[in-house]
């Protein structure tokens, strides 16, 4: 159980430097959401792909046991490509609501579809979590335009259905780098949308990127596709909500946002009830 805290922790962190990152690219201008996907997409896959050789290398009886499949590949690509251009249109506070609202929806309804019986003290620290998140999201948020709206929901849903997909992995790591490698038969399409836009580009914005792509992408859904199998569904979708509130910290100590009460006593609702989430599901000992 702590290996599997730890892990989701850093799953999770990785999750909120894909914000930051992506919030750091795109509203400075630095790149469109284009090329920044497709950039992200490239290096996550080749960054996973030399991870992935380098351990079936390394352990000589590893052979390659799960690679990935279409459906995943297609929700990854979906994903960060409705990720990307809509967040060029919703502010963040607004952008996050919709996408993790979507991502909890998706998840909690597949652990409803599937029987996955949940606690009454469960519904109730869910609630509470929900409700810590949209009192730290509402003051920043603004009525969105439909179609961003629509682009971060589906967004939220594809993300959703590729961690519902990574519960049943057998290897995490090559199931990423698959799922990744299998994502670039698109990106053709995103580099031919962008062919006439590539100047405008800056050095920043391609970094930025690749730290996405390699980094906080990469690695961290591998890390995430390691841990899914020890949570529930309902587990894996609330503890998301977790991921909000360290991007916005990550934004006071990077990008100098401020740091108010509310925000503090939002952090302390969600985490608190993700906390009391996890732990109603042990049973009690006699």
């Amino acid at each position: 159980m702590p290996t599997t805290v730890f892990y989701t922790l850093m799953a999770l962190c990785a999750f909120a430097a894909n914000s930051l990152l992506c919030r750091m690219a795109l509203q400075s201008g630095d790149i469109d959401p284009l090329s920044f996907t497709a950039i992200r997409l490239v290096s996550g896959a080749l960054t996973l792909f030399l991870l992935m050789k380098w351990q079936v290398k390394s352990v000589k009886s590893m052979t390659v046991v799960d690679r990935g499949n279409n459906l995943s590949a297609l929700s990854l690509f979906v994903y960060a490509l409705c990720f990307s251009i809509a967040y060029v249109n919703l502010n963040t506070g607004t952008g996050a609501l919709i996408l993790f609202s979507a991502v909890q929806l998706t998840m909690i309804g597949h652990s409803i579809i599937s029987k996955e019986p949940l606690r009454k003290l469960q519904w109730g620290a869910l609630i509470v979590a929900f409700a810590g998140f949209v009192y730290l999201m509402l003051p920043s948020a603004t009525v969105p335009s439909l179609l961003p709206a629509v682009l971060m929901a589906v967004s939220g849903v594809a993300w959703g259905i590729y961690s519902i997909r990574g519960k049943t992995c057998e290897a995490p790591l090559q199931a990423t780098a698959y799922n990744f490698l299998r994502s670039l038969m698109l990106v053709p399409i995103l580099i031919l949308l962008v062919a006439m836009q590539w100047h405008t580009v800056s050095p920043t914005g391609i970094w930025l990127a690749i730290a996405s792509g390699s980094l906080a992408s990469g690695v961290g859904y591998s890390i995430w596709y390691l841990v899914l199998p020890k949570l529930k569904s309902s587990q894996a979708g609330v503890v998301q909500l977790i991921v909000p509130v360290l991007a916005t910290f990550a934004g006071v100590v990077f990008l100098n946002e401020l740091l108010t009460m509310r925000l503090v006593i939002a952090s302390a609702l969600i985490l608190g009830a993700v906390m009391v989430f996890l732990l109603a599901k042990r049973p009690v000992r006699t």
